[in-house]
């Protein structure tokens, strides 16, 4: 059977200074299985785009703002993640420079921007803490990693780098 993992887009916007970075405290929906946790902004890729165009409108429509300049960072393969199991295939980008002000709430929760060494302190999916050294370190090289999910919990982490 063919692999067929949902494709979506995980950015991370940095503060001018680089020292925040804009997350997603999502706490706007009680139904949300993200709800409580904060995330980078990112959804879905729609037919008809590549993945820079999906990063950018997802930006867009989460945060009010134009991407500038970003980076592909890595990818990361996520059999399992999903609500019923599904796979998931993201793209993380970094997003270093950009037009606009982002508003202080999007229907998903809170915009906050967060100091960069308190990141890991927030409640967020296990799993981002593997990955989220790796959006962040100075190594110019894209990671591509693969970190299967049970039970709603990562049980694997490896990646690779070129």
């Amino acid at each position: 059977m063919p692999y067929c993992p949902i494709v979506a887009t995980l950015g991370y916007v940095l503060s001018p200074d680089g020292r925040q970075v804009l997350l997603v405290h999502r706490n706007a929906r009680p139904e949300d299985e993200h709800l409580g946790k904060y995330n980078g902004l990112g959804g879905k890729m729609e037919p008809e785009e590549d993945i820079v165009d999906c990063m950018r409108r997802e930006i867009r429509e989460e945060a009010g703002i134009e991407c500038l300049e970003l980076a592909l960072r890595g990818s990361v393969n996520w059999p399992g993640f999903g609500k019923n199991g599904e796979d998931w295939l993201g793209f993380v980008f970094l997003v270093t420079r950009f037009a606009g002000t982002p508003p202080a709430s999007n229907p998903e929760g809170t915009l906050e921007w967060v100091d960069l060494e308190r990141i890991h302190d927030l409640p967020m999916w296990e799993g981002d803490r593997f990955f989220l050294p790796l959006v962040f370190d100075s190594d110019p090289r894209a990671f591509h990693g693969v970190m299967p999910y049970r039970n709603g919990r990562p049980v694997d982490w490896r990646y690779s780098r070129l």
